[in-house]
């Protein structure tokens, strides 16, 4: 059994951490100033520019199919670059991306749509969350009803990211009142903002803010249905799927940076005339997270190789979900702790990480969700204790 990375691997995550150290880092300070200032950490302008930079060392469309200009790396090899994006608090991603589910558009459609987002052209912003139906998607109530070739769509999504910047968004809709949503009952649309339909900001504990988006009578051409008709609901948890391995491994690259600043003040600050680091309350803070932060490593990295298996990752993934995001609240908590005071003040990140992760645990599937996943594939027997070493 070999846990060592390729040595493939092991130049392509230090490219990446090359560029996030470079380019990315020395942009941090600046971000804390403009967010205590109230304002956004990054602009679009200057995140498009990071990307064309990103661009230049080869790095484009991480999960993009190579025809599309795509990298196409595998899952193992993203977890290890969204871990080095974790690394610094800058609000950067990697440029090409799409929406997974955007490669079941038609041809026209990914004229349309898909190529215009991969390029950074146009924004997008995926809708199924709705005031009434969060964990429990199968409960959306927002309506697509026949209109002679179109379809109208009334109702309300709640919680959506990037929906206050979007020009067009994937919705989620019933479209069959008489089926089950799971079982043909609901459909996904292309919608752009100009048929429409407005956002309104949530402002919420974290840096930014998610949307409401509403649908009064909003119209939709037949053609700009995603996909087949009936075909809504498993679109979308093909879409949220996907974030559970690639959240986590953000996770990891915050607790990583994290743990390392606790370290480093550990063994600088001064407390009854000795460093903080001789105290062994502070020194079972750092060796819990390192621990914690090592095991999750390893729940995120076998679930991106179960991926990239072929096999099917869903048990995996809720677990390094559900065990990374907790791990990277339980490392963020403690950081806070041994920076005392200064770490509860916005001239470190720390607290901006306290906000931020608790997140986690919440969007793309809660704690509760993944632990009913994972409960669930065992007591049917979908799964063994031990998966595939079992």
């Amino acid at each position: 059994m070999d846990f060592s990375l390729s040595d493939e691997e092991k130049a392509i995550r230090e490219t990446a951490r090359t560029f996030i150290r470079k380019e990315v880092m020395p942009l941090e300070q600046e971000v804390l100033r403009r967010e205590r200032a109230h304002e956004p950490g990054l602009r679009l302008d200057e995140l498009r520019e990071l990307q064309t930079k990103a661009r230049a060392f080869g790095f484009w469309g991480l999960a993009t199919p190579e025809e599309y200009g795509g990298m196409d790396l595998p899952a193992v090899m993203q977890s290890l670059i969204w871990t080095e994006i974790g690394r610094s608090w800058v609000p950067f991603r990697f440029g090409g991306e799409a929406d997974n589910i955007l490669f079941f558009a038609n041809d026209e459609q990914k004229a349309e749509f898909l190529r215009p987002t991969i390029e950074g052209d146009r924004i997008s912003c995926f809708a199924i969350t709705e005031p009434g139906a969060g964990s429990d998607a199968a409960n959306i109530r927002m309506t697509a009803r026949r209109d002679g070739d179109d379809w109208i769509l009334d109702g309300e999504k709640t919680f959506i990211t990037n929906g206050n910047d979007a020009d067009f968004a994937i919705v989620v809709a019933v479209s069959d009142r008489d089926q089950d949503v799971r079982a043909g009952g609901s459909t996904a649309f292309l919608v752009d903002r100009s048929m429409g339909w407005r956002s309104e900001f949530i402002p919420t504990m974290g840096e930014g803010g998610p949307a409401s988006l509403v649908f009064d009578s909003v119209r939709v051409p037949g053609r700009n249905v995603l996909g087949e008709v009936g075909q809504g609901f498993a679109l979308g948890m093909q879409w949220i799927g996907k974030g559970r391995y690639i959240i986590p491994s953000h996770a990891v690259g915050v607790a990583e940076r994290a743990l390392r600043m606790a370290i480093d003040h550990a063994n600088t600050r001064e407390t009854f005339g000795k460093p903080l680091a001789t105290n062994q309350a502070i020194q079972w803070m750092i060796a819990d997270s390192e621990t914690e932060l090592e095991a999750a490593r390893w729940l995120i990295l076998r679930a991106a190789w179960t991926v990239d298996q072929g096999a099917d990752a869903r048990h995996a993934s809720s677990m390094s979900k559900l065990y990374g995001a907790r791990m990277v609240n339980d490392v963020v908590d403690r950081v806070l702790q041994i920076h005392g005071g200064m770490g509860y003040t916005r001239e470190l990140p720390i607290e901006r990480w306290y906000r931020q992760m608790r997140l986690l645990r919440i969007f793309e599937g809660t704690d509760e969700m993944q632990r009913l996943i994972i409960s669930r594939d065992l007591l049917r027997g979908y799964t063994e204790i031990g998966g595939h070493l079992a």
